[in-house]
């Protein structure tokens, strides 16, 4: 073989080995590439018309449309036809940045556990989650904190001196009162918080009191004499007989009324034997013994109708009956038949029961709302679910000694006579304050002594605590009035307050050393520097919630 053909074969072995080895390579290359597109790896399958309906597998969704499956990475070439619905994501959890007592929000951990001071469990403070693109505009980071270390405060992200992750702290659109905070929906939820409207609407102080029924003393009659006698008849046979105006309670022998009868007699003959006598002195004098004899009978209640009768039949009674003056029960009974009684001695005493006096014990702190007219409801034990509405009758101008309390005297009528005196009551004043006053629930007042506050709900989240002024307890000491801080159709928290306090003191304290806030520097930020140097010692937290 010729030198020339050797080269001509050796070229033509090298071109067919480059041209297979270049062979090679394209259909491996193909290979792949069809190979990664032919089983691309899928997060999750969603609904082209719903993308809240996900699912782990292929399928479809209620309304009967396929499921568009979710790509790890985008495939190449143009986007399939379910349209938005593949740039859908998986929900992912919020991530928890550390752990917090909710008591003690100055005890902060890195892992789950109980709280040294209280030993409740702590709760996750989670990263909040991102605003929404189309509704709100990208928020402007502040400064950035440590985590466990409010005080530490730094312009640009980083480390803290215990080697966690520095978190953003964003500027808020408008400005929010101190201690402002934001909870989310699951922590919410499992704090149990409620809320209530602010009301304005007729409001109405309600006073309640401990009653003791008592007698009519305008009601009670004492039965006495003003002769000296024996008792010779008792009509009353017990203490708590009923009597009749009019009827005869006892019959008394007297000799000073005997005497003085006769006597009547005497001077009333005399007077008409000198009726016609020529001598006047003589004829007004009889007219005067005759006028003092009757005016003796009628001293010793003898009704003219009675002397009448005697001076008509002549005839002398030695009895004298007394009659009760009105209806009533018979409350005392002090003589027996048979019994000397003296002049001026209280025999029997009737009460009428138809109306009753309660005595109640006011606090003075409450007079200011007492007024005599008032309408009061009253109830007893022994007839429970009934109530009896009377007056109040009288205020006593003085405080009793022991108790500094004010006497209340209050009538009620009594038919059937189911009111006893004796008994104990329960009773209701109702004063009216306000025709329209602002009101909110008595727990959904935080009163640290010196002063009062709430919390308003602002929505999504949000609580705001806002100092009030309050007034007087009304409705059953539920509610009571607001006269600033607050109107109507606010929403404040009725529940929970202590837990949201809590973490408004920390995001309170926290706000005290952010930058901007307060006199000065704070003492977190004084010599500060961007990168390096720790900062000054922080200022102590305010205190929680003591137990």
């Amino acid at each position: 073989m010729t030198p020339a053909s050797r080269r001509k074969t050796w070229w033509g072995l090298g071109l067919v080995l480059v041209l297979g080895i270049l062979g090679v390579l394209y259909l491996s290359g193909v290979l792949h590439l069809n190979l990664g597109k032919a089983k691309p790896k899928a997060l999750c399958y969603v609904s082209p018309k719903n993308p809240n309906y996900i699912k782990a597998a292929p399928g479809k969704d209620p309304e009967g449309n396929e499921l568009a499956p979710v790509f790890a990475t985008p495939a190449a070439g143009p986007p399939p036809a379910a349209g938005p619905a593949v740039a859908a994501v998986a929900p992912k959890e919020p991530k928890t940045r550390y752990w917090r007592c909710p008591m003690h929000p100055e005890i902060v951990r890195e892992a789950p556990g109980k709280c040294p001071k209280c030993g409740m469990d702590l709760v996750p403070v989670r990263e909040e989650e991102a605003p929404a693109p189309a509704a709100k505009k990208e928020r402007k980071i502040k400064y950035w904190v440590a985590p466990m270390d409010p005080s530490y405060i730094r312009d640009k992200p980083g480390k803290s001196p215990m080697g966690m992750d520095l978190v953003p702290v964003y500027e808020e659109v408008g400005e929010e009162a101190p201690g402002a905070i934001k909870v989310s929906s699951a922590t919410l939820q499992s704090m149990g918080v409620r809320t209530a409207k602010v009301e304005v609407r007729p409001l109405s102080r309600l006073t309640l009191a401990v009653g003791l029924v008592n007698f009519n003393e305008r009601n009670l009659a004492t039965i006495t004499t003003k002769v000296n006698g024996w008792v010779e008849r008792l009509f009353v046979n017990a203490t708590g007989d009923p009597v009749r105006k009019g009827q005869t309670l006892l019959s008394l022998y007297s000799p000073d009324l005997v005497s003085s009868q006769e006597e009547y007699l005497l001077a009333a003959r005399n007077l008409k034997a000198m009726k016609n006598s020529p001598v006047k002195e003589m004829a007004d004098g009889a007219r005067r013994l005759a006028e003092a004899s009757r005016r003796r009978l009628e001293y010793f209640d003898i009704g003219a109708s009675q002397i009448d009768t005697l001076e008509r039949t002549g005839q002398v009674k030695k009895n004298l009956t007394l009659a009760s003056p009105a209806n009533g029960i018979v409350t005392k009974r002090m003589v027996t038949q048979g019994m000397y009684v003296q002049a001026g001695m209280p025999l029997l005493e009737v009460a009428d029961l138809s109306t009753v006096w309660v005595d109640a014990d006011i606090y003075q702190y409450e007079l200011p709302w007492i007024k005599v007219g008032q309408m009061v409801t009253m109830t007893l034990n022994y007839l429970p679910g009934e109530s009896f509405p009377g007056k109040i009758d009288y205020i006593y101008p003085y405080l009793k000694e022991a108790t500094r309390t004010a006497k209340v005297r209050l009538r009620f009528p009594n038919p059937g006579l189911r009111l006893k005196p004796e008994m104990f009551a329960q009773v209701k004043i109702e004063s009216p304050v306000s025709h329209q006053a602002v009101v909110v629930p008595m727990e959904a007042v935080l009163d640290t002594g010196l002063k009062q506050h709430v919390f308003i709900a602002l929505g999504q989240g949000r609580f705001e605590p806002r100092e009030v002024k309050l007034g007087v307890y009304g409705d059953d000491n539920n509610y009571r009035e607001v006269i600033s801080g607050l109107k109507g159709g606010e929403e404040v928290v009725t529940s929970a307050q202590f837990l949201l306090d809590s973490e408004s003191r920390f995001r309170e304290a926290v706000q005290m050393m952010m930058p901007g806030k307060g006199e000065g520097t704070p003492p977190a930020m004084q010599g500060m520097k961007t990168e390096g140097a720790p900062p000054a010692a922080p200022p102590p937290m305010p205190p929680g919630h003591k137990h």
